[in-house]
């Protein structure tokens, strides 16, 4: 950032890594941190710049399942604070953090939905051999059986939550 020419650049460093709860780890040597807590200062750093959009291109491979629920939970927050986050992956549960879905395929888009229509994109999925989220099946199966389940934000706890209630 000094490089850059960014004024107060060790205060918004400060400032981001407070952002990501990553505040303890200013000093920090990188060879003593976990490829998420690396992931976690790298994307401080970027926020620290305080720029309009953030790509994210599979942020969470080579990353445990505590460091990638500490990915997901810094994502959402930033896009709570306003970050426009644009998030590259193949791990299709992620999807479920998207407001917009972009299918990418041979360098072209071939479709973007938002997440709430998701169901009605399961035979789009399937035309094009991507698998659905286990939660998203779950969900079609049961309204194809009759049982409508009425997902607002399609996080795996409401919808399993909701999963719960109807079945009582």
């Amino acid at each position: 950032m000094k490089n850059l020419g960014i004024e107060n650049y060790q205060e918004k460093i400060e400032n981001s890594l407070k952002k990501l709860d990553m505040q303890d780890f200013l000093n920090s040597e990188s060879y003593d941190l976990s490829m998420g807590q690396k992931q976690r200062v790298t994307i401080a750093g970027v926020v620290a710049t305080n720029p309009k959009y953030i790509v994210l291109d599979e942020p969470t491979t080579m990353i445990d399942s505590e460091g990638k629920e500490d990915v997901y939970n810094m994502v959402k927050e930033l896009n709570k604070q306003g970050y426009t986050i644009i998030y590259i992956t193949n791990f299709i549960d992620e999807i479920l953090m998207a407001d917009k879905i972009v299918v990418i395929e041979e360098g072209n888009i071939i479709n973007n939905f938002e997440k709430k229509d998701i169901l009605n994109q399961i035979d789009f999925l399937k035309e094009h051999e991507i698998k659905i989220p286990y939660i998203v099946e779950l969900v079609y199966k049961l309204k194809n059986k009759g049982i409508d389940i009425e997902i607002e934000n399609w996080d795996k706890k409401e919808i399993l939550d909701k999963i719960v209630e109807v079945a009582k």
